[in-house]
């Protein structure tokens, strides 16, 4: 008592035996309890100032009337909705895109609007191209993102028509590369007119950089004693050897924990094909794409992608969008003005995105899932990454 006494002012002292702190700080002592705990169990809860006498009716409370006093210990406790009444939407990107795609679609208004609209955006007939091709000029980035885009849109009136909970009950929204826009458009983040410019913009710019630096990617399928990091390190050396501009090649894709895609320069990938049984991979498969997409060879189409990005207005999305740099959602239009562009030469990390919009406790459920727009291969791809998330995912074929 006496050391806390030379401690505090006689002014402090006079106010703490007034409140009768010191007698519970010296009862608890004695009986060996925290001191701690007596003074949060007489710490000021504001529920017994009711005035007693005229005198004190000018006492008011520090908060407004009705107001919740948090009590000790309390914390903030979100509403957990139940999964099985909610779903996720996932859209592919670039390589989903065949010739008919959207044909069983086109029975529904709003499809034939997006298309009308796309045509007078692009200045030539998607619609067209879409559904007769040819698959030559299809398969062309500057026409098959666009082209993804649109049918994956559309894919989401079907969605609405089949199960229109689906829609209105959506919690989480990705897409794979070029899918991400997708998502951010029916995220209500970007504009339809607008997000399809970017698409054109950011498909043109890839297509400029595929011809700048020629480079191409591969499948590569893994064994546990795999050693692709080594593999790639060696085949940037080999390709430094062998003069290459650009002498790259890295993980550009990360689809499940067997399976990886890989970009770079023509040399780096030759040698990976040649050399792949001396790291212990599996399996080497070279993609039919004209260019090392999400690694460094795309760097000359990151800026007209940026400043046609800073020229858009962008909203903060009204359900989660879930970004394929990092796999972590979005907080904010700044951040996705900011983070958008450089997924362009960042790999795709698909395989972590997944393990972000789908863990879960082990005895919660999942929510169902649909992958809307042409293929597959999303569906397949979280298979190998979350069986359970898979038994409850569904392809809307566009």
């Amino acid at each position: 008592m006496f050391a806390l006494r030379r401690r505090l002012s006689i002014s402090q002292i006079d106010h703490f035996l007034d409140i009768g702190i010191i007698k519970n700080y010296c009862k608890n002592n004695d009986s060996k309890s925290s001191p701690l705990k007596g003074l949060l169990d007489n710490a000021a809860s504001f529920n017994d100032l009711n005035p007693s006498c005229p005198e004190q009716e000018w006492a008011t409370l520090p908060y407004l009337e009705g107001t919740k006093i948090r009590k000790q210990g309390e914390f903030f406790r979100k509403e957990k909705h139940d999964a099985r009444e909610t779903s996720i939407i996932l859209f592919p990107g670039q390589g989903t895109q065949y010739v008919g795609m959207t044909k069983n679609l086109m029975k529904f208004p709003i499809v034939q609007d997006l298309f009308e609209l796309a045509n007078y955006i692009l200045k030539y007939d998607l619609q067209k191209l879409c559904l007769e091709g040819p698959k030559e000029k299809l398969d062309q980035t500057k026409y098959a993102q666009p082209a993804i885009m649109v049918a994956s849109l559309a894919a989401i009136e079907r969605l609405k028509e089949e199960r229109p909970n689906a829609v209105d009950r959506c919690v989480a929204t990705a897409g794979f590369s070029l899918g991400e826009i997708t998502a951010l458009v029916f995220a209500g983040a970007l504009e339809f007119e607008k997000a399809l410019q970017l698409v054109q913009i950011r498909a043109e710019a890839m297509q400029m950089a595929c011809e700048t630096y020629k480079g191409g990617m591969a499948t590569v399928f893994l064994a546990p004693d795999s050693k692709l990091n080594y593999c790639l390190l060696k085949a940037r050396q080999w390709a430094t050897d062998k003069g290459d501009q650009m002498p790259e090649c890295r993980i550009a894709n990360y689809l499940n924990p067997g399976c990886k895609v890989i970009a770079g320069s023509i040399s780096a990938l030759d040698y990976v094909e040649k050399n792949y049984k001396e790291f212990n991979l599996k399996k080497v498969k070279r993609l039919p794409v004209s260019g090392a997409f999400h690694s460094e060879l795309m760097r000359p189409a990151v800026q007209p992608f940026r400043e046609a990005l800073n020229s858009v207005k962008i909203s903060d999305p009204v359900v989660t969008v879930y970004s394929n740099v990092d796999g972590k959602r979005y907080n904010s239009a700044l951040h996705i003005k900011k983070q958008l562009p450089s997924q362009i030469v960042k790999p795709v990390k698909w395989e972590q995105l997944l393990h972000y919009v789908y863990e879960r406790g082990a005895d919660d459920y999942f929510p169902k899932s649909f992958e809307c727009g042409p293929g597959q291969s999303l569906k397949a791809m979280l298979q190998k990454v979350n069986a359970k998330a898979w038994n409850y995912c569904y392809s809307i074929e566009a």
